[in-house]
């Protein structure tokens, strides 16, 4: 039986920075183990940032078109890393996929990338669309990560991940339970292109501003940070609820709403971190420094902060474990995270 597998992981999140892409080695011994092989970041072009940006606006037919278009998008770049890599013998690829829908309360997730033809374009078995069987069984569809996290980094039971999204997995001594806390990245990447800025680099802007406590209490307000878990967020959500917030606060600066929802993610942080010892922090809002100066500031749990490659690409090493237990028929869905109706094995295998 076959101890060792070579996995292609890939993962494009809500902040829309680019494609990670990871070269991962498993094997088992009584647990399974991992070493990053190579890893890469293939930033979307202007035009495919555009589409994916506005995707969630539009009608079915349109995202159905959208989908075959970043499917064969996909494909180039997957060949690119797969030549990068070429002395390597991969045994499957595992994505995620882009999510342009998630709405579970209406049984809706949609991630673009997932077409059966990606195996045939790249002449490679994929396993893919990770979500879509979770709904069905009804449950969040996310996140996915806590199998991952509890396999392979078990020196920890805390996980904080600070992507487009804040989510965070708690393992206790009879269940797991994880959940999305509050968006981070999404947001203030949109508050930082308002004065042309990418991003707020290590948080500098939000660290000039003052807080706004009445935009504070607007957004404390909002009915999911008073929701218990199983609860995962979408761009939808954010759409509807926290950006009319922020058009009632248009004459404040920039700075101070940047600030303002930089403590405010804070303090959602060190809520959910209460009573917890230490936590293996990862995502790109690692790297923003006044953010986790204000986590640090509020809680009394030690923030673990691994080496770069850790924090940029454990959610693409992640999925390509997931999609190994795919392979395996073994379980990679945990029901105490999603909601659904039991722990389950989800993901779909296509062939070239």
């Amino acid at each position: 039986m076959k101890k060792h597998y070579k996995v292609v992981g890939i993962m494009s999140g809500t902040s829309l920075d680019g494609l990670d892409f990871v070269l991962v080695e498993f094997f088992k011994e009584t647990k399974w183990f991992f070493k990053l092989i190579s890893s890469s970041t293939y930033p979307y072009p202007k035009k495919i940032y555009e589409k994916l940006k506005y995707s969630s606006s539009l009608e079915i037919n349109d995202i159905k078109s959208l989908d075959k278009f970043y499917t064969i998008y996909l494909s180039k770049q997957i060949k690119k890393f797969l030549k990068k890599n070429n002395e390597h013998e991969i045994d499957f690829i595992s994505s995620h996929g882009h999510t342009v829908l998630h709405q579970p309360s209406l049984g809706i997730t949609y991630q673009v990338g997932n077409l059966p033809i990606l195996a045939k374009l790249i002449n490679k078995k994929v396993i893919c669309d990770f979500r879509f069987k979770d709904i069905e069984m009804g449950g969040q569809g996310a996140p996915l990560v806590p199998v991952g996290e509890i396999k392979l980094f078990r020196q920890l039971n805390t996980f904080l991940n600070l992507g487009g999204f804040a989510n965070i997995t708690l393992k206790n001594q009879k269940k797991i339970i994880a959940y999305d806390i509050c968006p981070v990245n999404l947001i203030l990447n949109i508050l930082a292109n308002k004065i042309n800025k990418p991003f707020d680099n290590k948080g500098v802007i939000a660290s000039k501003g003052k807080l706004i406590p009445e935009l504070e209490k607007k957004l404390n307000n909002l009915k999911f940070f008073k929701l218990k878990p199983p609860k995962s967020l979408g761009f939808e959500w954010v759409k509807e609820n926290i950006l009319p917030i922020f058009e009632t606060f248009q004459n404040d600066s920039i700075n101070d709403v940047l600030n303002t929802y930089t403590i405010f993610i804070a303090k959602q942080i060190s809520f959910a971190l209460r009573g917890r010892k230490e936590a293996l922090v990862t995502g790109g809002g690692t790297f923003n420094s006044f953010l986790i100066r204000e986590i640090k500031n509020r809680t009394s749990c030690t923030l673990v902060i691994p080496e770069e490659k850790i924090i940029n690409f454990k959610e693409a090493i992640i999925f390509a474990f997931l999609g190994l237990l795919r392979d395996k028929k073994q379980i990679n869905c945990y029901s105490s995270v999603t909601g659904a109706k039991k722990n389950h094995s989800s993901g779909n295998i296509f062939l070239p």
